[in-house]
């Protein structure tokens, strides 16, 4: 059974240094035109791996010894009145890269840059949650995404 305080604390780390890093992470462009990111450490792997930029959807998995022990699927889109969602997905990075180690699904509960908010409403532990990220500036909803995942693999 895989630990789930090292699970969080991986999942952090992973998190942060992909997406959340903005263009200082290492993406590659794969043939069926989808985007992955990838992270190391120790007997731990992250693998993200996304298809769009707008709207987006994709899915986490980590690895834990080579095998499968968790996953997270997800599916964001920017509201279609909003013509620079470069903004939003700059909010949306600093909120990623102050993931809670409690919750390492997305961002924190709120997280405020200029006149955005950023907010994360969710249920669940690691091992099964499901949850709503949206941002909002005044009181327009210009962004908003789906996730759900936990564990997987877990019986044989």
């Amino acid at each position: 059974m895989i630990n789930k305080k090292k699970l969080c604390r991986f999942l952090v780390k992973a998190k942060r240094c992909t997406y959340a890093a903005g263009d200082a992470a290492q993406k590659v462009m794969e043939s069926d035109q989808s985007t992955t990111l990838t992270f190391f450490e120790g007997d731990f792997k992250y693998h993200d791996n996304y298809f769009g930029g707008e709207p987006y959807g994709g899915r986490e998995v980590v690895f834990f010894k080579n095998r499968p022990v968790f996953m997270m699927v997800y599916y964001g889109l920017v509201d279609e009145s909003v013509s620079d969602f470069g903004e939003v997905y700059s909010v949306l990075q600093g909120a990623l890269s102050l993931i809670p180690e409690n919750h390492p699904f997305r961002g924190p509960d709120e997280y405020v840059k200029g006149e955005s908010v950023y907010r994360n409403v969710y249920e669940g532990e690691i091992d099964k949650f499901q949850g709503v990220e949206t941002i909002t500036v005044g009181d327009k909803e210009v962004y908003k995404a789906t996730y759900f995942g936990g564990f997987v693999d877990k019986r044989k």
